[in-house]
């Protein structure tokens, strides 16, 4: 078997499909350059028919990125297919990744297809788009529940119909490590040119098992995995890229194979990803938490002060911790700063977007004695948070909180350029800010999630700030970060006001 593991990279795709975590064009490509920089094979950055913006995102990716595949989703459908096709085209590579559902449920309940249909539109797709592209893949979608004899006649046919890789998805996250392990060795031994295809599997983590079945697959000879950037995804997620690739790479003994992968940038990669659909890490997650090298016990500390190895299987260097200080200050100029944008992969379009950004800096520099990268990259979100719809804009604000006294807001916010005036009371300051905005906006959303997390560390770390709203079916995720977290908080929210009023519509690839 081949010793090379192809790591496929859906967060563009299949991570933005966690509730309000919808990215703008500018933000995808911000992430694509840090995936490339993390060296994944294949950049999965969209699904070009769901919507015109999507198709955008994917074109200008593929206009960008030179050192990994651009890949769009597509239904076995030609409109998908042709869709796809047009937004890679720019790619230096591009690869179409198209799917149908094989399960008896899927087949009958969702698609309303018998099994012959099936066959027949796999291969129709496989064909349509070797017009656009000679790399593309085959998903048997819920090939988790799908009978195994179906799986490998569908498989036979799109392979010889000229699919390059074969993927086996736990769409619904429903096995375990050993039959999942035991299903990818089967079909590999029963579908005919199987050796001329790389074999590829995509987990979900309905179970909590995605990176188990993952790597279950991986040592059946699996070659590629499809997972993401701190396991995104909707419902419970993904197979985590981080994991997969430490897995493989810590486990040499077991597994005799290894990704490409730049260790290094895995830790940028994931406080990049973080900061812009604002999903925090937790604090005990594998490899990218902020805990996942600390020691709390003395025994664990003294072995590790004796020799690092007696707990530690990884070097937190080795994965990116600890090398991520700003050397710029508030006496640092212009092209410094544009300079470590360009390292950090932010790359501001015209003068004006750049002066802003380094206008900021240096009010940030003024608050915060030490600097980091992570700092950059909300810096830069938060602008990009103002300009994306700027219907509700933040002024300023005043806040009075007292024990024994009921807190209240005072804000001054622009609606569509008309500047307006909140006063609001609350149960603490941001309650009082949020009400006071709500009396003067009246959007009659329910809020479902607020989450504070420090960027770093430190008092005078900037506070990034969460917040979602649902209204009407729709689910939006707001961002602020300020080093005063009730600015952060009033920003957020206004953010999230922004994205409900803003009819961009994405379509879900399963519906």
């Amino acid at each position: 078997m081949n010793d090379r593991l192809y790591i496929f990279d859906t967060t563009l795709r299949d991570g933005e499909q966690s509730p309000g975590a919808s990215m703008t064009k500018d933000e995808k490509l911000r992430i694509a350059r840090q995936l490339e920089k993390l060296g994944v094979d294949v950049i999965e950055a969209g699904f070009a028919a769901a919507s015109p913006g999507d198709a955008d995102a994917i074109r200008a990716i593929a206009e960008t990125i030179t050192n990994s595949t651009v890949c769009s989703l597509a239904r076995a459908n030609e409109r998908d297919i042709r869709a796809a096709g047009e937004a890679i085209r720019p790619a230096k590579r591009g690869r179409i990744h198209t799917f149908i559902a094989t399960s008896p449920i899927h087949m009958e309940k969702k698609l309303r297809m018998t099994p012959d249909q099936v066959v027949e539109a796999a291969v129709m797709a496989v064909k349509l788009a070797l017009e656009y592209t000679d790399d593309v893949e085959f998903s048997a979608e819920d090939a988790v529940r799908s009978d195994i004899d179906f799986l490998v006649r569908v498989f036979d046919a799109v392979i010889e119909a000229g699919a390059k890789t074969i993927n086996v998805p736990d769409t619904v996250g429903y096995s375990i490590p050993a039959l999942w392990g035991e299903r990818m060795k089967e079909l590999i031994a029963r579908v005919k040119n199987a050796d001329k295809v790389v074999w590829s599997t995509h987990c979900h983590n309905d179970l909590g098992m995605a990176v188990a079945n993952s790597l279950a697959a991986v040592m059946n000879g699996a070659r590629q995995v499809e997972c993401t950037i701190n396991g995104l995804g909707e419902r419970a997620g993904n197979a985590s890229l981080e994991e997969i690739v430490m897995a493989v790479r810590t486990r040499r003994d077991v597994f005799n194979c290894d990704s490409r992968i730049d260790a290094t940038q895995i830790v940028p990669a994931s406080k990049l990803v973080s900061t812009i659909t604002g999903y925090p890490v937790q604090p005990n997650k594998a490899i990218v938490g902020a805990n996942a090298f600390a020691h709390e016990s003395g025994i664990h500390q003294d072995g590790v002060l004796k020799h690092r190895e007696t707990y530690e299987i990884m070097r937190a260097e080795d994965v990116g911790w600890h090398a991520n200080r700003l050397s710029l200050g508030k006496l640092s100029g212009r092209a410094a700063f544009k300079s470590k944008l360009g390292e950090l992969g932010i790359v501001l379009d015209t003068e004006e977007a750049l002066n802003a950004a380094f206008a900021r800096f240096k009010d940030l520099a003024d608050k915060k004695r030490e600097i980091f990268d992570e700092d950059l990259q909300a810096l830069v979100s938060d602008e990009g948070y103002a300009a994306e719809h700027e219907r509700f804009k933040l002024v300023s604000m005043k806040v009075c909180s007292e024990t024994g006294e009921v807190p209240h807001a005072s804000l001054v916010f622009t609606d569509d350029g008309s500047e307006k005036r909140a006063d609001g009371n609350g149960s603490g300051p941001v309650d009082a800010a949020f009400k006071a905005l709500e009396s003067v906006v009246g959007s009659g959303a329910d809020l479902l999630l607020y989450s504070v997390n420090n960027i770093t560390s430190g008092t005078d770390s900037q506070g990034e700030v969460t917040v979602r709203l649902a209204k009407d079916g729709r689910v939006v995720n707001g961002q602020g970060a300020d080093t005063d977290i009730v600015v952060a908080s009033a920003k957020a929210y206004l953010h999230a006001l922004n994205k409900l009023d803003s009819k961009l519509e994405r379509a879900h690839p399963q519906v």
